[in-house]
């Protein structure tokens, strides 16, 4: 019989989400208690993809927050905007709910 840990830990932990989306929603730029700009949005990420041998349509609306320069950046930015973001998830103390946190994005030319 083999015990596994309920909760394992590894050195080796990926937590990394590149996603293609528009800005469909933005609160005003705010700023944390120690002057950190910071900003909340919804994301809408809209694919085709494969799965198990089957074309699915996705269609996924993402909570997300950015902090800092990239805040600032991304609250200039018109919503409908589409963006490839880079960032991870996380859930917020006493909530299950993931959040992506975005530490960066870049221009995506919308076809």
């Amino acid at each position: 019989m083999v015990v596994q840990d309920a909760h394992p830990v590894s050195v080796h932990s990926a937590n990394q989400l590149s996603l293609t989306a528009s800005l469909i929603e933005s609160d005003a730029l705010r700023y944390t208690p120690s002057g950190v700009p910071a900003l909340s949005c919804r994301l809408e990420h809209e694919s085709t993809v494969s799965e198990a041998g089957q074309s699915r349509q996705v269609k996924v609306i993402v909570k997300a927050v950015s902090f800092g320069v990239v805040a600032e950046r991304l609250a200039a930015q018109h919503l409908g905007s589409c963006w490839q973001f880079q960032g991870f998830v996380a859930s917020p103390k006493g909530n299950r709910q993931l959040v992506y946190h975005i530490q960066e994005f870049i221009s995506f030319p919308e076809h």
